[in-house]
């Protein structure tokens, strides 16, 4: 759910331009075509010119439009210098002296400085920051920053006449039609226009070339930010080699925050459909964090222009991640309503409501009662809607949609990339940590890539860190088994209780109920662990002492997901493949500590109880989530708000100058992007690892999704500080995380089917067993008889004794019951080997393990082979990187005949001269 967009082409002059290296950014032939371009034929090979470069343009982002209100607080006292960052401190701090040195070293580098009280506290002061023309191109040129530099010129393929009026009739049939409904306008919203244009980095001395109309605004403002931040990053507040950087005053308390402003206000009086919009973040606000626009595919350009490509990119892969959980949502909903369809044909159903005279034994030990099979009635027909014959053709589906969703993916952030300038682009190297080079100082050596010495960390001291990391993280694992543990426990426990219970409607469901709890305290522990995972997370990752800051992130969002994975996942493993599995059977039961049963499955299946528990836990964590992230800060600001409008009245809290509004926001979290990343990988889990189980996943997840992209826009627009602008060219660790589900998914599901779900039993059944045995086919008419097949007799007398149940059912056939059935295949008591395994349990068994075997070869094989035949780069987008390698070429061949026709003119005028003064 995405849509690019960026700032429409400005015009430019003719001019020349010596050999630069150029980007083409997003070719869209279609526009010229629909404006009636003359000439189309011509393309790159005329390069005919550059850009112009305005001087005398000095309007600045502070003044405002014509007909609107001049919003306070973008610029110096003087109206004329933007404020490019803002620092904060307080005068009561004790590190003034660091602050001064840091701040003249700041001005040593050319950004000019203003500082400002603060409104609401008069300790707190503001420091403004401004980066003069000089110093940005400066930088700029430093940073390798890609700018404008030459409008495209397109090339158009030559039409036939034929394919002409074809395409004129489809485009007149289409104008009958809503055009794009999930489109922004360029009409509506002009700013969304494309950017038309040649980028190429930055270069002082062939300013001329690029696309310069007004100084002030050609750096963005996320540009101008990046550039100041990338300055105060590396001056120094002390003498030391290692004594510089902004985060580390900021660790030291010499500044309490930093961050770029806002562009104004997100809010206006006016419709932006007919006023137009005041800023940029109104712009944002009015199509993308508004309520409204819900359905609208997100303006990428514009949330990249304003918030930096590294969060342009996880809102583009928030919403291609949302845009393919449609497939997947359809084909889950169809599955369901395939049972739902079904449900009246299903012969196992059938039977299960009709046996009235099948007495089933108690689940658990002297409290529950005798029951029938066919008060099991409602629970094997909602088995049904999620365990049917289209449960294998579902998972095959969805194992095959998350290769398809990686490998698009692949070729959607290869086209991000390069329309955003990022092919090339390759991340700075890390500065070293404080707490490293704190810690290591002593020992040096030479960094190979910068040539300079720098701590260095001992191979044994390194290595027995991670020992002692993993060691923790195993310990941790361990934590949460015995939380499952406990669960169980409470499970066995409870479903007694419940069966003894005063209410008729608890005693009578006291399995569901018993299910029910158990998954809500669950979830319960699951959010206590979680707070505990983050602080052991932090503990054991400072204690590894990762060297650089991307190391640090990586080693912390590997434990963080593996702990939240483990704790989320483990209860659903164990009613996955564990809950009934290991019982024993009536008269000689496995029990816990040689004391507690452990948990039956119910009479229709134990499906049931894997569905409520990813039912409730993706619902409930999904909404904890959501509130966590919106309500929280929403009510932190609301808060803040409400105090100062009663400290200082309703009128002035409105007029406070944009940092001042800013620094009353929340900050964005310390970990960035974590935790957004963490919520959608591990929803991504439930989509893909359980899915067997429960189709509606995927259809739980898109619809939390479509909310999720709206709240994390408000919350970045409205509720949070404005983020420092950076780039990234991709997802990072996480795509290594999502492919490894992706395998995990193949496996888990294999197993849900052939040993959770009664798939393969029936199919055994139907084939070998049945009335259809020996025939080739199976279908419901080949199921009767599965139900009584299926169960095996058990004789009551030969109850252990603290098993016995306390009734003897005969309030349900009017007499004591002498014998009841259980879930297995075994034996009946009166056989020469009671109660051992008959050889429908041996071919049952063999039919799981070869199910498995086939279904994981056969999946992997068709994962391996989309892979393969799927390339990373869109074909398109090969043909625009080779045009643009042709155009580079053939700019550097008009650069050197300009050279040489240069040269040539030169010494005519040379020999021209040298005549003119030989003339007597």
């Amino acid at each position: 759910m995405e849509d690019s967009s960026a700032e429409a082409p400005d015009s430019s002059t003719q001019d020349d331009a010596p050999p630069l290296v150029v980007k083409e950014v997003h070719v869209n032939i279609q526009r010229e075509w629909s404006d009636g371009i003359s000439s189309p034929s011509r393309d790159g090979s005329t390069l005919m010119n550059s850009g112009t470069h305005g001087d005398d343009d000095t309007k600045t982002d502070c003044d405002p439009p014509e007909g609107r209100s001049k919003y306070c607080g973008l610029c110096f006292s003087d109206g004329k210098s933007r404020i490019d960052y803002i620092l904060v401190y307080r005068k009561s701090s004790s590190q003034s002296e660091k602050r001064e040195i840091f701040e003249r070293n700041i001005r040593a580098e050319g950004l000019q400085l203003e500082k400002e009280a603060s409104v609401t506290n008069s300790d707190v002061i503001f420091l403004k920051l401004h980066a003069p023309w000089d110093v940005l191109c400066h930088y700029a040129e430093l940073m390798n920053i890609r700018m404008p530099f030459r409008r495209k010129i397109f090339y158009m393929h030559r039409r036939h006449n034929f394919m002409s009026r074809i395409e004129k009739r489809f485009n007149r049939f289409c104008g009958w039609l809503p055009h794009k409904p999930m489109k922004f306008g360029n009409n509506a919203l002009p700013d969304l226009a494309e950017n038309e244009s040649f980028t190429a980095p930055f270069s002082r001395s062939r300013i001329h070339h690029f696309i310069i109309h007004n100084k002030n605004t050609f750096f963005s403002n996320a540009t101008r930010s990046r550039i100041v931040h990338h300055i105060l990053q590396r001056v120094k507040y002390e003498e030391g080699k290692t004594k510089m950087g902004l985060n580390r005053l900021l660790s030291n308390n010499s500044y309490e925050a930093a961050f770029p402003l806002h562009e104004g206000r997100y809010h206006s009086k006016n419709s932006i459909r007919t006023h137009g919009a005041e800023n940029h973040r109104h712009l944002l606000y009015e199509c993308w964090a508004w309520w409204g626009v819900w359905y609208k595919y997100q303006p990428l350009d514009l949330i990249r222009r304003y918030f930096g490509e590294k969060i342009g990119l996880y809102f583009a892969w928030l919403g291609w991640y949302t845009g393919m959980l449609f497939p997947a949502a359809l084909v889950g909903l169809l599955v369901f309503l395939y049972g739902v369809f079904t449900l009246e044909d299903c012969q196992v159903s059938k039977e299960i409501c009709q046996a009235t005279d099948i007495i089933m034994c108690p689940i658990c030990d002297q409290y529950c009662p005798y029951l029938k099979l066919s008060d099991s009635c409602i629970y094997a027909k909602v088995t049904h809607l999620f365990d049917n014959a289209a449960t294998v053709f579902f998972a095959v589906f969805m194992a095959v949609w998350a290769t398809l969703f990686l490998e698009f993916w692949k070729r959607r952030r290869a086209v991000l990339a390069y329309d955003w300038d990022l092919i090339d682009w390759e991340e700075e190297e890390d500065e070293i940590r404080p707490q490293f080079e704190a810690k290591y100082s002593k020992k040096e050596r030479m960094n190979p890539i910068s040539g300079k010495p720098e701590p260095y960390q001992a191979f044994t001291d390194k290595y027995s860190r991670l020992i002692v990391s993993s060691s923790g993280i195993f310990f941790m694992i361990l934590v949460v088994i015995a939380a499952v543990f406990g669960i169980v426990i409470y499970r066995v426990i409870t479903v007694s209780t419940f069966a003894a219970f005063g209410w008729a409607l608890i005693r009578n469901n006291s399995q569901v109920a018993t299910t029910g709890t158990a998954v809500c305290i669950n979830f319960c522990v699951i959010m206590l662990l979680n707070v505990l995972y983050e602080k052991v997370a932090l503990l054991l990752t400072n204690l590894e002492q990762p060297r650089t800051e991307s190391e640090w992130e990586n080693s912390f969002t590997l434990k963080m997901f593996l702990f939240q994975f483990v704790n989320i996942n483990s209860s659903t493993f164990y009613i996955a493949f564990f809950l009934g599995r290991f019982t024993g059977r009536p008269g000689a039961y496995l029990r816990l500590i040689n004391r507690w049963k452990l948990e039956e499955c119910h009479p229709s299946g134990c499906l049931i109880d894997l569905c409520m528990q990813m039912g409730i836990i993706m619902v409930l964590k999904q909404t904890w989530n959501n509130f966590m992230e919106l309500g929280y800060p929403l009510i932190q600001n609301w808060w803040t708000q409400r105090r100062l409008r009663r400290e200082h009245g309703q009128r002035a809290a409105a007029s406070f100058p944009q940092w001042e509004r800013d620094y009353n926001l929340q900050p964005m979290n310390a970990s960035g992007l974590f935790d957004e990343y963490l919520e959608m990988i591990l929803q991504f889990g439930f989509t893909t690892i359980f899915v067997a189980a429960f189709p509606l996943a995927p259809l739980l997840a898109l619809l939390n999704n479509i909310i999720e992209i709206r709240l994390d826009a408000y919350k970045f627009v409205t509720q949070w500080r404005r983020p420092l602008p950076s780039q990234a060219k991709d997802i990072g660790i996480w795509y290594g995380i999502l492919e490894g589900i992706g395998i995990l998914s193949v496996i888990t599901n294999a197993f849900v089917i052939a040993v959770t779900s009664d798939f393969i039993p029936r199919l055994v059944y139907a084939y070998k067993y049945g009335p259809c045995a020996g025939q080739g086919r199976a279908g419901e008419g080949c199921m009767m008889g599965y139900v009584n097949a299926s169960l095996s007799v058990f004789r009551v007398s030969d109850f252990e004794k603290r098993s016995r149940p306390t009734t003897s059912g005969a309030e349900l056939v009017g007499e004591p019951v002498e014998y009841c059935r259980y879930r297995d295949y075994r034996e009946p008591p009166d056989s020469a080997d009671p109660y051992s395994y008959t050889l429908q349990f041996w071919h049952v068994l063999a039919a799981r393990l070869a199910f498995i075997i086939v279904f994981e070869h056969m999946v992997f094989a068709i994962k391996t082979l989309i892979a393969y035949l799927i390339p990373d780069l869109p074909k398109d987008l090969q043909d625009r990187m080779r045009r643009e390698k042709y155009l580079i070429q053939e700019m550097m061949y008009e650069a050197e005949l300009e050279r040489l026709q240069k040269e040539k003119n030169k010494k005519k005028r040379k020999r021209e001269r040298s005549h003119h003064k030989e003339w007597p």
